[in-house]
């Protein structure tokens, strides 16, 4: 890894055995998605900011899908969404030196040119089911990474504090079902209950407001959005 250069993109045609958050599964077809990862070496952030780069990535898809004519939002943590369905999935292994990042490998699953999906996965989309458009997978590759690395770029230490209130405002105001009541269920007690999400704590916990003012933060895998496919 030490030899390998900051924001380097590494690419499969395939992948056999695509994973996901809390070992979750990615389905991808052959040659029709985009399946990669990028290291980054941003060494100069904090472990306590690490999510910063979870907000970067995630805006750096939307801001490629709004490129192709597809209004996209962020189901937090870090999944994209067509309304109601699953475009793109994304997970984030972090490497620490100290106190601060020393290497992020930062895995992107994004849906392009398939249009049937065989898993049980309730809510599956692509970039051709949404626009009509089958897309070359190596030009969107270029595209979908440029489009992250230019975010990527902007944030240094000189005015670290302030683009990384801005990018935090920009993601939350990209963040599916933000500030709209919804119904959620609590994993620990199966508890179902309507709120909306109000924003993200220090942890990047999400925060939930229930219709009776009461807030909670719930951690990943903690919380489940009860969708209405």
């Amino acid at each position: 890894m030490d030899r390998v250069e900051d924001f380097t993109v590494f690419a499969a045609r395939y992948q056999t055995n695509g994973r996901g958050q809390k070992g979750n599964t990615w389905e991808s077809a052959v040659g029709e998605n985009l399946t990669f990862s990028i290291l980054v070496k941003p060494k100069f952030i904090k472990a306590e900011d690490q999510f910063l780069i979870s907000q970067i990535t995630t805006l750096g898809i939307v801001n490629y899908l709004k490129n192709r004519g597809i209004t996209a939002s962020i189901k937090w943590p870090n999944d994209i969404y067509v309304y109601n369905r699953k475009i793109c999935g994304i997970l984030i292994e972090h490497y620490l030196g100290g106190d601060k990042l020393s290497a992020s490998i930062i895995g992107i699953g994004l849906n392009l040119n398939q249009k049937k999906f065989a898993s049980d996965a309730p809510n599956p989309t692509s970039v051709i089911n949404e626009t009509g458009k089958s897309l070359v997978v190596e030009n969107e590759l270029e595209l979908l990474a440029s489009a992250i690395e230019g975010l990527y770029n902007e944030i240094d230490v000189a005015n670290f504090e302030y683009l990384a209130k801005k990018t935090e405002a920009d993601y939350l105001s990209h963040l599916y079902h933000i500030n709209e009541f919804y119904l959620y269920e609590d994993t620990a007690t199966n508890e179902r209950f309507e709120a909306k999400i109000t924003g993200i704590d220090k942890c990047a916990c999400l925060l939930l407001e229930r219709r009776d003012g009461c807030v909670k933060s719930y951690a990943f895998k903690e919380i489940r959005y009860i969708l209405n496919l």
